[in-house]
């Protein structure tokens, strides 16, 4: 994959990648040609989030309660007027929708405010007499406050009161617009909680749509989507229908507004069939699973079809190539790529970064596991804050040839000390 998306930019070189990165693998890859995100940088604000999302991250994943889900669908669209209107009288923004009796819908990206949505939910419950409906209401301010208030969603929740309608830098951020010589956006999912990853991933997917059909396809993107089996599943039951609604639609839809799709799985027999239908091209790598090669069997023509037979045989590196990318089915053996483009897991191991014993011990497990963070992004920002700081604090610093050389692990024990 990191082969074929540096031959993509070399003969298409206006086009962006959004690459969906689950194990963080290809932060290295395409050095200062792409943006590395993770839950440490990316600020991805709870508003952009549509109904379905907000309320996928604020149940944390599971069935949510009806009654609940009800009043909160009341509730955001008073909570987004309101902040309008308080943004409109101070001169911050001018949005038709702030105009009296005029009102949002739960799906509207517009900003608005935690602390206005609890205002309102305490505000209702505050003239309820049934108990058992006031204390709906209770669950649901509990449920709001403990999701802004955890350190683990600070990348959606960290200006939840603060207010501010950010959404063109986020887009900016995330689509590469401008370009700026960095046209590739990997976002690593390895970091965030595993209660909103589908939400992010929807998030990001609608958003890539969203912007090609209103942009008129004026900023052609590939969106690729590693390990789609998790995102696309075929069966319907597994995972989160809005993220499969959202690259089901960028597959049938996208390319006339020029956003495209690429899937890469180990098991294509659990892909969805109707999103794998409108791959176009496919690359065959070796495959033993007769459930796999009969799902590429029907997506290929007959008189490929015979080729599908050598499958298990193939070497590392070689793939057999069908579909509109080829003139013809072609066996074909991938370039060996620099050691620096190879892709590679970036959560530190026993003998990496220091002590394996260090890294592997209770305390420093618990350390990352709270903060969610890799070992590697958390020692990139304590050594950025020590350096910002060393340059604050000791101007002369700047101009030594030899700088103070940082242990991350006392760094992070340091750390770790602080809290306690």
């Amino acid at each position: 994959m990191s082969l074929l998306l540096h031959r993509i930019l070399e003969a298409r070189s206006e086009l962006r990648v959004l690459l969906l990165d689950v194990h963080n693998e290809y932060g290295r890859c395409f050095g200062e040609r792409a943006l590395v995100l993770n839950p440490g940088n990316l600020r991805l604000p709870f508003w952009l989030c549509n109904f379905d999302e907000i309320v996928d991250v604020l149940f944390a994943g599971k069935p949510s309660m009806e009654e609940e889900v009800g009043i909160l669908s009341e509730c955001i669209p008073l909570a987004k007027s309101a902040y309008a209107r308080h943004a409109a009288a101070n001169g911050r923004v001018s949005i038709r929708a702030a105009e009296p009796g005029m009102r949002f819908t739960v799906d509207v990206p517009v900003p608005y405010r935690i602390s206005d949505l609890l205002e309102l939910l305490d505000s209702r419950m505050g003239k309820l007499e049934n108990r058992s409906v006031r204390m709906v209401y209770h669950k649901l301010i509990t449920r709001i406050e403990t999701a802004s208030n955890d350190p683990r969603y600070a990348f959606m929740f960290e200006n939840a009161n603060v207010g501010g309608d950010t959404m063109g830098d986020v887009v900016s951020t995330l689509f590469r617009l401008p370009i700026n010589g960095v046209p590739v956006t990997v976002l690593q999912l390895a970091g965030f909680p595993s209660e909103v990853v589908d939400a992010v991933v929807s998030v990001m997917l609608r958003m890539a749509f969203d912007l090609g059909l209103w942009s008129d396809g004026a900023h052609p993107l590939l969106v690729l989507c590693e390990e789609a089996h998790r995102y696309m599943a075929a069966d319907h039951s597994i995972g989160f229908a809005p993220t499969r609604r959202s690259i089901a639609r960028i597959a049938k839809e996208g390319r006339k507004y020029g956003v495209f799709l690429g899937l890469v799985s180990q098991r294509p027999a659990e892909l969805d069939s109707t999103i794998l239908s409108q791959c176009s091209t496919l690359f065959a790598m070796r495959m033993t699973n007769d459930r796999d090669q009969s799902l590429l069997r029907s997506a290929v023509a007959d008189t490929a079809a015979n080729f599908l037979a050598f499958l298990p045989s193939l070497g590392t590196g070689e793939a057999f190539a069908f579909g509109e990318g080829v003139a013809l089915p072609t066996r074909l053996k991938f370039t060996q790529l620099p050691p620096q483009w190879l892709p590679r897991n970036e959560t530190a191991g026993p003998g990496e970064d220091g002590n394996a014993a260090d890294q592997g011990g209770i305390s420093g497990i618990l350390e990352r596991w709270r903060g969610g963070r890799t070992i590697r992004q958390r020692v990139s920002i304590e050594h950025t804050a020590e350096e910002i700081g060393q340059a604050k604090n000791a101007p002369e610093a700047q101009a030594s040839t030899q700088p103070q050389a940082i242990d991350p692990l006392k760094l992070l024990k340091r750390r770790s000390t602080d809290r306690l």
